[in-house]
């Protein structure tokens, strides 16, 4: 069954011009936000991801990172067949542990169709699955996360902290210069979290911070946009940091890569590619994929006087999800130190790489 599965996904990555006029509906302005409704499933959109991607410590001192993201990737709007084995969605999701002190990284994926009860997302109430793994919001408003795979576990709670941000211009994020490649897409910054973790049988209390990314829109990427490096920081001064840029397939920056500043009220601030840098420094070869990825960057926000260094907490974050979405990328967890407004600051957050091995993003988000 899941090989049946795999090559459906195969079949979907594959572009379409079609995509855009097979009743899925685009992403364009206009669109309001409401919570908790929007927390929820989005089924008239193909594409729709919420992410999750924290950094937690243990009473001793020991620190971690975990990433928890469920994909749901549309089929057929609207399958001709009736029956509950008709593919119409598709659900990844992929659940990663790094262990700083121990220098591990620890992940897992898992693929299936919705329908049938194995995978899905509700519509009138925030609650996605595949198999065990879920994320749901509780009574009192907070999310909750569980999933285990062999050799680690998570079970958390995070409270949501600041109130939603509205990323891109009122919550649409453009991606290209086509009408509706774009995504609605908002972020919950500054997470408190407390729960377990496990690794290798050994259960952890644990608390922390995560970063919460919710997007869904139908086609994304355009021709040349070969993938992305995308950054989470939360500072020691109680303000965020998202800055995100794409990378053409001749190396050049994008012109959509953009960004934000949150400070310590929930205020934010956009950024467009020309108020940010992001200066790739040492790089590090994956003897997996044998891609390369910049896993020390210098980031500098002119107006906002902000000079940062983030470092990779362990080289080795790489996910090849054979299994799955059959894309290689790196994603982890990171260090912070720099400046803001000329005083030290220090954090911890999560990097996103993508487009350094294998295909191309633009063919997979068009």
């Amino acid at each position: 069954m899941k090989s049946l599965v795999a090559g459906v996904l195969g079949l979907l990555l594959i572009p379409s011009a079609s995509a855009q006029s097979d009743g899925w509906r685009k992403a364009v302005a206009g669109y309001q936000f409401q919570f908790p409704r929007d927390h929820a499933n989005h089924p008239d959109y193909k594409l729709e991801w919420w992410y999750y991607t924290g950094n937690v410590s243990a009473s001793d001192g020991r620190a971690f990172g975990y990433q928890l993201t469920f994909f749901r990737v549309g089929v057929q709007q609207a399958p001709i067949n009736p029956s509950r084995w008709a593919v119409r969605d598709l659900f990844l999701t992929h659940f990663a542990v790094t262990d700083i002190a121990g220098g591990r990284f620890h992940f897992a994926e898992l693929l299936n169709r919705a329908g049938i009860g194995w995978a899905g997302a509700e519509i009138d109430r925030y609650r996605v699955w595949n198999e065990s793994w879920e994320a749901s919001l509780d009574a009192d408003g907070r999310h909750r996360l569980q999933a285990s795979a062999p050799g680690m576990a998570v079970t958390l709670r995070l409270d949501p902290g600041k109130a939603p941000i509205d990323e891109g211009i009122n919550g649409l994020s453009e991606k290209g210069h086509t009408e509706g490649n774009a995504s609605h897409y908002y972020s919950l910054t500054r997470m408190p979290t407390v729960g377990t973790l496990t690794l290798n049988g050994n259960v952890i209390q644990v608390r922390g911070l995560s970063w919460m990314d919710h997007e869904f829109g139908t086609s994304f990427l355009e021709e040349r946009q070969q993938g992305w490096n995308w950054l989470a920081l939360q500072l020691d001064d109680e303000t965020e940091v998202m800055l995100y840029e794409f990378r053409r397939s001749d190396g050049t920056r994008d012109s959509h890569s953009s960004g934000s500043v949150i400070d310590r009220t929930g205020r934010r601030i956009p950024l467009r590619m020309a108020d940010f840098s992001m200066e790739a420094g040492q790089g590090w070869t994956s003897a997996r994929s044998g891609a390369t990825y910049p896993i020390d960057w210098r980031l500098r926000v002119p107006d906002q006087r902000l000079d940062l260094r983030v470092r990779a907490a362990i080289p080795q974050q790489e996910f090849v999800t054979a299994r799955s979405a059959g894309l290689t990328y790196w994603e982890g967890a990171v260090l912070v130190e720099g400046s803001r407004n000329g005083r030290p600051v220090a954090g911890r957050g999560y990097l996103e790489m993508t487009g350094y091995a294998g295909t191309g993003m633009s063919t997979v988000l068009r």
